[in-house]
């Protein structure tokens, strides 16, 4: 996890220097309407935190395989109105959130990392996959945010 936990610091890193020196317009800009602004896409990634912080939090006591519940993207980003907020108030709760999450999987052991977790009916993997596909999906959104 090693590998993980250096990728998800860098990309701290270097998000957050992009993000201090963006102007509130470039952040808030939409290509169409239906398209997220850097500004949502930012918020996306808070609502992600928000909700991988729960499942790596909650696979540690509750049964396995730990279900996956999925959420709506779409509507949280739309419901927490990201496009409205000031970018700062965005940055810091993604740059909390993120932190909490690195020090959570520098806890984590290899019996920890092994927890089973459903993915959908039939889908079982594990808890170290969600981990660097939580960080993977950082990644992604972090490479359209910096574009």
């Amino acid at each position: 996890m090693k590998e993980t936990i250096n990728k998800l610091e860098q990309l701290l890193k270097s998000g957050l220097e992009y993000l201090l020196q963006s102007s509130e317009s470039e952040m808030s800009q939409k290509v169409t309407v239906e398209k997220w602004s850097k500004k949502e896409i930012l918020g996306h990634l808070v609502d992600s935190g928000i909700n991988n912080l729960q499942r790596f939090t909650e696979i540690q006591f509750e049964d396995k395989p730990y279900p996956i519940r999925k959420y709506n993207q779409n509507e949280l980003v739309k419901v927490n109105d990201y496009q409205n907020a000031k970018t700062n108030e965005i940055v810091e709760f993604w740059l909390s959130i993120n932190s909490r999450i690195k020090n959570l999987i520098e806890l984590q052991t290899e019996k920890t990392l092994n927890y089973k977790i459903e993915l959908e009916k039939d889908n079982i993997s594990d808890l170290r996959f969600l981990m660097k596909d939580y960080v993977d999906h950082l990644e992604h959104h972090m490479n359209q945010i910096m574009k």
